[in-house]
């Protein structure tokens, strides 16, 4: 059922690119100038979906600002630069994405971002939470399993918490798993549709191989290893890096296919399904993504895990541990905050 409602992949941002669907969305990046940010800009900038992109970053943000508004695209770009900018950054938006953060290094896990990105992460959405509190809230930095509760507590915190509208961004698990099932079966990756649920770090995350659209079958030891190489393909990318960053690219891509899906179910667009890293109750954990119908106030219905194999079942019950810790981990470290 699930599968039947999921779009192929990245329908949406190949749409982007398209003049029919005329709207007014107000999106914000925060973190505009780094590696995921600048070309995410550029993606948002390229949608008919946009009429309103803000950029903001502590350095860099009115050239990247300047060099963007020449495009030949709708939306007015403006960039601002440091606190004292940013809550003009957020007057007004309807969506803000958040790639902010410093990027994993090898032999880095997400986890070692923590402290970093944990305090990046809490200092923006305050300032998301005091100027934009109706604005859907993407968070793409890292670990996203610990970033989902930060930015959930900061809302609490300032009486404004609406867990329909704060989403972590776990679509690049999506993205790979398609063209890694696409790969190995010789399909167009667009045509392939994965579910993905969990969490967003090593085995946390859950390809649901046995939910793909179309149908698809490997031995288990195939599977075992696609599925390995899905759960750390984050890592493949920064051992190929090799010390010059992350997977930027690739997710400046999923970030804006996640984007788009939710503009246009904000506009009115039925049956847009994406998976998202988001409160919930369909395990132990607090917060676990699974596919979600979007709507025009954020998540319409939480379309739960389905029917799923044993292997996938045990994948889940060793997850779950370590996304409960990462979970606790975000939340203490709001509670502890000056």
């Amino acid at each position: 059922m699930l599968s039947a409602l999921a779009r192929p992949a990245g329908a949406a941002l190949r749409r982007s690119f398209s003049t029919s669907a005329q709207k007014n969305a107000k999106v914000a990046v925060l973190g505009a100038s780094g590696g995921i940010g600048q070309p995410l800009s550029l993606l948002l900038k390229n949608s008919p979906l946009v009429s309103r992109l803000t950029l903001y970053d502590i350095a860099h943000t009115p050239g990247v600002a300047a060099d963007l508004s020449h495009i030949e695209t709708r939306a007015t770009v403006k960039g601002y630069l440091g606190p004292e900018q940013l809550p003009d950054c957020l007057k007004g938006c309807d969506v803000v994405v958040i790639p902010a953060g410093v990027p994993r290094k090898p032999g880095m896990t997400r986890d070692d971002l923590f402290n970093t990105n944990a305090t990046i992460v809490a200092t923006l959405t305050a300032a998301c939470a005091q100027h934009c509190p109706e604005a859907m809230i993407c968070i793409i930095a890292n670990p996203v399993n610990s970033t989902i509760p930060i930015t959930a507590e900061v809302f609490k915190k300032h009486g404004v918490y609406n867990p329909n509208k704060i989403f972590g961004v776990t679509t690049l698990d999506i993205v790979r798993a398609n063209t890694f099932v696409a790969e190995l079966k010789g399909l167009d990756p667009a045509r392939v549709s994965v579910p993905v649920i969990g969490g967003h770090a090593g085995k946390t995350i859950i390809p649901l191989i046995s939910q793909c659209t179309p149908k698809v079958d490997f031995p288990q030891d195939q599977l075992t290893t696609l599925t390995g190489r899905i759960q750390e393909a984050g890592t493949e990318v920064v051992k190929a890096k090799a010390g010059a960053g992350s997977a930027t690219l690739s997710m400046a891509y999923a970030g804006a296919r996640f984007v788009f899906s939710l503009l246009d179910a904000m506009n009115g667009k039925e049956g847009v399904v994406e998976c998202s890293f988001v409160k919930s109750q369909e395990t132990d954990c607090t917060y676990f993504s699974t596919p979600l119908l979007l709507g025009k106030k954020g998540i319409e219905k939480n379309l739960g895990i389905g029917k799923i194999s044993s292997f996938e079942e045990k994948m889940i019950a060793e997850a779950i541990p370590e996304l409960k810790a990462s979970i606790k981990k975000g939340e203490d470290f709001v509670k502890n905050m000056k």
